[in-house]
């Protein structure tokens, strides 16, 4: 197995709900700024630096809102904010410049180096959204 083999990710809802295989050893690792409480039983630990900024999550979320009461459904309004906002380039902006977030990237490329096998988990289903999370994925696999 290769080190970028050892990288994995998924959504909560999918692991509550046993739609995902995941490996006993991997560690379920959270990247989500807010997480709730149902979250949190469900991973075994949480990088909320990993998650997208706070400026960054409201400026998102209310154009998700807007969109929405403009009619469009829940995956077209979230697709359409993440581009109205810019989310990809600010979010690798985020990963690149903000020191915690190098410190944590730093901390979980070294554990995946160390044959670490890790899932990494947000709330979006990316099958209909996009997500931050993939985007830390290739991220991480482009340091390995």
């Amino acid at each position: 197995m290769t080190t970028s083999d050892l990288l994995e990710d998924t959504y909560v809802a999918a692991l509550q709900h046993d739609l995902v295989d995941i490996s006993p050893e991997a560690t379920l690792v959270g990247v989500v700024r807010r997480p709730t409480g149902w979250f949190r039983t469900t991973i075994d630990e949480n990088y909320p630096t990993l998650g997208p900024p706070p400026e960054l999550l409201d400026e998102f979320k209310q154009h998700h809102e807007d969109f929405k009461m403009q009619g469009m459904c829940d995956e077209g309004a979230h697709n359409a904010a993440w581009d109205e906002v810019g989310f990809e380039d600010r979010y690798r902006t985020h990963l690149t410049e903000a020191t915690d977030a190098q410190e944590a990237v730093a901390e979980l490329t070294n554990r995946l180096r160390d044959g670490e096998h890790l899932v990494f988990v947000c709330f979006e289903n990316t099958d209909q959204k996009r997500c931050h999370r993939t985007l830390l994925k290739e991220h991480i696999t482009e340091q390995l």
